[in-house]
């Protein structure tokens, strides 16, 4: 399925699904799965390798300006089309959560799951991004990039672990599109270079959602990724060569630290 090159929509019915295995694409995924196991809410998928600019084609950004994945197209409503996870969580619950199982109705809850999700919008996952960036995909070294931007992921990490201290969820206590939208970067942040486990009320959230079938499900959409913090663990008593290289990254993250003068605070 993945190896497939989508040139525009299949479905002529239900919601649509265009995507990719990101932190940013299993938003989508992963709400959609849960909708379907609480209420049959079934749709269809097409994988957008963002590697080969599906995304950018023609086709995609009629439906999705920026040319980023996700987007929906819900057909059942005249082919409207839904860009950006944190709007695409909204839209999802707002048409077709009635029970409110993954939403709120009290209008403070509301608002409260509104900032999170703000709050990683603008925050968690732009930061923890360009953490990615300049831990991994830069050419060469950049001490100033990686200790700024993985600091900064691990001041936002921090701010979740601190409100997770006293409450299961983020919001009523209660799993959430709020969570969803946070979850797929936490996911990731081993791969970040942030050490999960200094945070054990965020490595105790991240493990009660993972838990969930659902989830497992969205983010196998349209494959799992292997940068995700099960893989990240399992490659590490797998791949010596693995961990060498990471021994290293996490060497040069500390070294970009100090001679920057770096010292962890949250908020």
């Amino acid at each position: 399925m993945a190896a497939e090159r989508p040139t525009g929509l299949k479905a002529n019915k239900g919601i649509e699904l265009l995507t990719w295995g990101t932190p940013n694409g299993v938003k989508a995924s992963i709400i959609l799965e849960e909708l379907k196991e609480a209420y049959g809410k079934d749709y269809t998928w097409q994988p957008i390798n963002i590697g080969r600019n599906i995304q950018k084609e023609e086709w995609f950004t009629k439906l999705g300006p920026n040319g980023r994945i996700p987007v929906i197209v819900d057909h059942d409503q005249g082919g409207f089309a839904v860009m950006e996870g944190l709007a695409i969580l909204a839209y999802l619950t707002r048409h077709y959560d009635p029970d409110h199982k993954f939403s709120f109705t009290d209008p403070l809850d509301v608002s409260r799951a509104e900032q999170w999700m703000a709050w990683q919008h603008g925050g968690l996952g732009p930061m923890q991004g360009q953490a990615n960036h300049f831990n991994r995909f830069t050419k060469e070294p950049i001490p100033y990039g990686m200790q700024r931007y993985t600091g900064e992921t691990e001041r936002l990490v921090g701010i979740l672990d601190s409100h997770l201290k006293t409450n299961t969820y983020l919001v009523g206590n209660k799993y959430s599109i709020a969570d969803i939208a946070s979850f797929g970067w936490v996911n990731v942040l081993r791969f970040s270079g942030v050490d999960l486990d200094a945070f054990p009320n965020l490595l105790a959230w991240w493990e009660r959602i993972n838990a969930r079938p659902a989830v497992q499900k969205g983010l196998s959409i349209p494959q799992k990724s292997g940068f995700g913090n099960e893989t990240y663990a399992q490659r590490l008593k797998d791949d010596k060569e693995f961990v060498a290289k990471e021994q290293e990254l996490a060497k040069a993250i500390a070294a970009a630290k100090e001679q920057y003068g770096y010292k962890y605070a949250s908020p």
